[in-house]
């Protein structure tokens, strides 16, 4: 199902906007050989060089999801702020209405907010995890920060459930993709890597 909406997305990130009574159809017989679904448009990111890898991505995701359960075999990883002062983050929340509710929210210049890391599978949550330093205050996630949470809580947690051959995802954000990090990540996971700069490559602007 994730790889489907991968694949849906990058799509939908390729046709742009679409008209009405338009609709973007995903299936056996509709494949990503077929030419004018990934023709450029008016409305078409600004970003086309990121077109090929993510193509190559979906391409790599259609040909492993014919390996029987291979989509719970991915481990998706990410982080999420969440600010203690009760503001809601534009990017990730949109709020619907019939007409302009006109309202305005004052917020302080850097409120506090605590960063939380967490890993799913088919086969359940790894996490969460706080980010906080020594002395227990929240902070932001660094490559240091990162690896450290790699090495002392998601490897340890991993090795106590009885799982073979899982993959691990994770998205382009620098801490993530470091050399560093990349190296410490193939010694448990080997080639099942899919990051920027990993054995699979993760490519940007890719929503699932």
């Amino acid at each position: 199902m994730s790889n489907y909406l991968a694949t849906r997305g990058l799509l939908k990130t390729d046709l742009g906007n679409l008209k009405h009574g338009e609709e973007i159809r995903t299936t056996p017989e509709l494949s990503l050989s077929d030419t004018p679904l990934l023709t450029s448009t008016p409305h078409q990111r600004k970003d086309t060089h990121d077109h090929q890898p993510r193509r190559r991505f979906v391409e790599w995701a259609q040909n492993e999801i014919a390996v029987p359960d291979f989509h719970k075999r991915i481990l998706f990883s990410d982080e999420a702020h969440f600010w203690l002062n009760g503001y809601v983050n534009k990017q990730n929340c949109r709020i619907w209405s019939e007409a302009n509710p006109q309202v305005y929210v004052e917020t302080p210049l850097h409120p506090e907010k605590l960063t939380v890391w967490c890993a799913s599978w088919a086969g359940r949550i790894i996490g969460p995890y706080f980010f906080k330093n020594d002395e227990g205050h929240n902070v932001t996630v660094n490559g240091d920060r990162y690896r450290a949470m790699i090495t002392n809580f998601f490897i340890p947690e991993l090795n106590n459930h009885d799982v073979q051959e899982l993959w691990f995802q994770q998205d382009c954000a620098t801490c993530h993709t470091a050399r560093a990090t990349i190296d410490l990540l193939k010694d448990t996971f080997g080639n099942r890597l899919i990051s920027r700069f990993g054995p699979v490559n993760w490519p940007p602007n890719l929503v699932i």
